[in-house]
């Protein structure tokens, strides 16, 4: 019954799509006095809008992911029942999150802390639960990684979206192993990036996958990089923090985790890459293994 009732949401948020309006409204363009002015706007647009079919998710492409063999993502085929079960455990604990954060950024204090990789599996994790649908959105536009780690396509994407060179609808992807996860590219950023998340544009998208989706994942630059993270935040409900303990500059994650917390918006740390902990295969004197019967499952 929950499944219809988030698949009939789905169809409704779409099914309101104008053939000829994307998801975000235009805003009016300024008055201008040169020869530009005299073309219709069809010559000026990137092309002409793809009409909705009876279909109302039929400007979604589906888009295969595309990974290496030995990919430690979106471990849940029972390749690595380890890090299947770590994930669905932070699956867990932002479902029973008393907040209920439904827009969350993913990030860490320094690159190779390993934030894409978190984000892309706790969206996958997110994704078999039921009819939950989940969007990753790659909001680092500056070093996007997103796309190139799943084997999509990098345009169109979000970037294109906040220059109005692409609606949104045509710039996201559904995955075809993961019907209920989305992905969003970066796209290639023509202005710079701070302009573009600081733009009426900006919100107004996060305002419409927010609806459109029971959660909302934004992969974005590390905290103290630049100030897109701090830009892309603030329409967030709450962030997770990543730190990888071989790798995480031990000063710059302390000052980054003040950093959030400062906002009320620090939903928990994630730590990547950690050694095997004493307690991983035996609670007390009882064996938890990962049975095989399990490993297949969802």
């Amino acid at each position: 019954m929950a499944g219809a009732q988030e698949k009939e949401k789905m169809s409704t948020i779409f099914q309101a799509l104008d053939s000829k309006v994307g998801l975000i409204p235009e805003p009016a363009p300024p008055a201008r006095h040169d020869a530009m002015a005299e073309r219709p706007a069809a010559a000026c647009a990137a092309g002409p809008a793809v009409p909705l079919t009876d279909d109302p998710k039929s400007r979604i492409r589906i888009v295969p992911i595309q990974l290496g063999e030995s990919s430690p993502l979106l471990p849940y085929d029972g390749s690595s029942p380890r890090a299947g079960e770590q994930y669905r455990a932070v699956r867990t604990n932002l479902l029973q999150n008393p907040d209920a954060p439904r827009v969350l950024v993913i990030s860490s204090c320094g690159s190779g802390d390993g934030k894409t990789l978190s984000a892309v599996n706790t969206a996958g994790a997110l994704a078999i639960k039921g009819e939950t649908t989940v969007l990753l959105i790659d909001a680092d536009l500056r070093n996007p990684s997103l796309a190139p780690t799943l084997g999509l396509p990098q345009e169109p994407g979000l970037a294109d979206v906040l220059t109005g060179d692409c609606q949104l609808e045509d710039a996201i992807v559904e995955t075809e192993q993961f019907p209920n996860l989305y992905v969003l590219a970066a796209g290639t950023a023509r202005r710079n990036p701070a302009e573009l998340l600081d733009s009426a544009r900006w919100h107004q998208m996060c305002a419409v996958v927010k609806k459109s989706f029971r959660f909302v994942l934004i992969d974005t630059p590390p905290i103290a990089a630049v100030t897109d993270y701090d830009l892309v935040q603030a329409v967030a409900d709450g962030v997770i923090f990543v730190v990888r303990p071989d790798h995480s500059d031990r000063n710059l994650c302390l000052a980054a985790l003040q950093k959030v917390n400062a906002t009320g918006k620090l939903t928990g740390v994630l730590v990547n890459c950690a050694e095997n902990w004493f307690l991983y295969k035996r609670y007390g004197r009882y064996p938890y293994p990962y049975p095989e019967t399990y490993q297949s499952g969802q």
